[in-house]
């Protein structure tokens, strides 16, 4: 069975009691808690209909009355009651919920922590625990993140103060929310950066203000593909390229940090690319990295490497904390 097809099964198979459990609800109320639009809802009502007990005569099928202003359940054919995890599909709920409740952004942590305890409760057949621990305070996701959220969800353009790591600087941008992704292990709101003219990634823990504005968000058409925009490694010809040298026991470096490799050397060596936007910001990361990283280029890299490195020497020398003094 494709995954769509499942998807529309499980669906199907728990909308008889949601019905019943809301009677009278109009089909626009119905599409929007269940996630689909009015055709679809009614094309699946219509579904319903062929659905039921062996026999698959009168008093067998499903029975409805439905307009777009109502709809009603006549004969649930026993489903009257949503279907149940499994202790495995529980138990995996639970992981992946435990996984993302951390992560600013992905979901609202005070009713995460309260899914959490009525899964772990489903699962251990013991009454639901608190979502937190006695006398601590419940989880609040800080401002800049719960405005974020807000504004994706209201459909709303926001002002952004961010700190860009490659840039070593804060500032403002207004943006177009698309949508929140994780891309590896940190959450992202994905959004078209008007100052740039393209879609970026701004993550979140790097967010430092966001203001919901009064006008609607309106990223362009193209920009609204999943996949726009999720290389956070863009090539940018305004932006200078680094040429390093990795030694091979500094390779983990390429996890870390927006390089692109280039070829491996015959001793294991790496040779990579890393643009960057403030010389002073880049000499300073790699002096970090001791010998493990050397700057090939271009000129003016290498130069402040070389004279922050000599720098650093002469004041160590002139402490007296020499290789013989450390």
């Amino acid at each position: 069975m494709t995954s769509r097809l499942s998807v529309r099964l499980a669906r199907l198979l728990n909308m008889v009691p949601y019905l019943i459990a809301n009677p009278g609800i109009s089909a626009a109320e119905a599409a929007a808690d269940l996630g689909v639009t009015t055709k679809q809802l009614m094309s699946d009502l219509n579904q319903l209909w062929m659905c039921g007990l062996p026999g698959y005569g009168p008093g067998d099928l499903i029975d409805l009355s439905f307009s777009e202003e109502s709809i009603e359940v006549t004969f649930s054919a026993g489903m009257d009651r949503p279907l149940r995890l499994t202790s495995t599909e529980a138990t995996a709920l639970l992981v992946a919920l435990r996984s993302i409740v951390d992560m600013p952004g992905m979901v609202d942590p005070s009713a995460a922590y309260a899914a959490i305890a009525k899964l772990e409760a489903a699962i251990t057949g013991a009454a639901p625990a608190p979502s937190v621990l006695p006398g601590a305070e419940p989880p609040v996701e800080p401002p800049e993140v719960a405005t974020v959220r807000a504004a994706l969800a209201d459909g709303r353009a926001l002002r952004l103060v961010y700190y860009s790591a490659s840039r070593d600087e804060v500032a403002e941008r207004v943006v177009d929310p698309i949508r929140i992704v994780l891309v590896d292990d940190n959450s992202y709101l994905q959004a078209w950066c008007r100052q740039a003219e393209g879609v970026r990634l701004f993550r979140f823990d790097r967010i430092e203000g966001a203001t919901e504005l009064d006008e609607p968000a309106a990223p362009p058409r193209d920009a609204t593909d999943r996949a726009a925009g999720l290389d956070l490694f863009q090539d940018d010809p305004s932006v200078p390229l680094a040429r390093l040298l990795i030694r091979a026991e500094h390779a983990w470096v390429l996890d870390q940090y927006p390089m692109h490799r280039v070829r491996t050397n015959p001793d294991g060596g790496l040779e990579a690319t890393m643009r960057f936007a403030t010389l002073d910001w880049m000499a300073r990361l790699l002096l970090g990295f001791g010998s493990g990283v050397t700057a090939l280029g271009p000129p003016e890299l290498v130069a402040a490497v070389r004279d922050r490195s000599t720098a650093a020497l002469a004041a160590y020398a002139e402490a007296g904390l020499t290789e013989s003094g450390i």
